[in-house]
């Protein structure tokens, strides 16, 4: 997977854009709204959906894979964010607690095992109070369906990406246990890109 994506972003360099999603914007002005200071990006890529985060004057730390992707992230953000180099597999990265934490299209690349625990990582570094905010690819992606099938809703396209779809009963299931307070299914498109499904999956860290 790492070879992957490292030929994927040295081919196509930043092959969505420089723009970052609406999600992205929204989310940004949400937690400011609610006073956030800290947040993690799991699946920073080359950082554009970043930029809405370090605009509202965020401290943001990011996860990537990608060491190419890590550089494309330097030339449009500058050389001092704050970058992990390695896979989400691997957090936690530091000790921090963080207040908010948003991962775009990320969770839906993973098999079932790396899904549990991204999920159960980001909790752990999320403080009381706090929101994750996740997006993950629906059945009705036009995707869906397509290509070999590796089991219940995961399928490997003709790119050789393996895709996990989800729909109500898996985000309840994934995510229940996390404090889930919203699912809801929205567009992803622009740059010329395919409008793609996603669901917005937003999950508060209630105190015990």
């Amino acid at each position: 997977m790492t070879e992957f994506w490292e030929d994927a972003f040295r081919d196509k360099k930043r092959m969505w854009g420089e723009e970052p999603t609406g999600l992205a914007v929204e989310t940004a002005e949400r937690f400011a709204r609610l006073g956030f200071r800290k947040i993690l990006i799991p699946g920073f890529g080359y950082g554009r959906n970043a930029q809405p985060f370090y605009e509202k004057g965020f401290e943001v730390t990011g996860i990537e894979i990608s060491r190419t992707a890590i550089e494309l992230a330097h030339d449009l953000l500058g050389r001092e964010i704050r970058v992990f180099h390695g896979s989400v597999d691997d957090m936690p990265f530091d000790h921090d607690v963080y207040d908010g934490i948003f991962c775009h299209a990320l969770i839906h690349l993973l098999d079932a095992d790396q899904r549990t625990k991204l999920i159960q990582d980001c909790n752990r570094q999320l403080r009381r109070g706090g929101l994750m905010v996740f997006t993950a690819i629906t059945k009705d992606a036009s995707t869906y369906g397509v290509g070999e099938k590796l089991g219940m809703d995961r399928y490997r396209t003709k790119d050789g990406v393996s895709l996990y779809f989800y729909d109500q009963d898996s985000i309840a299931e994934a995510f229940g246990g996390v404090g889930l307070i919203e699912a809801a299914k929205i567009d992803d498109g622009g740059h010329g890109k395919p409008v793609t499904r996603f669901w917005k999956i937003v999950c508060e860290k209630r105190a015990t």
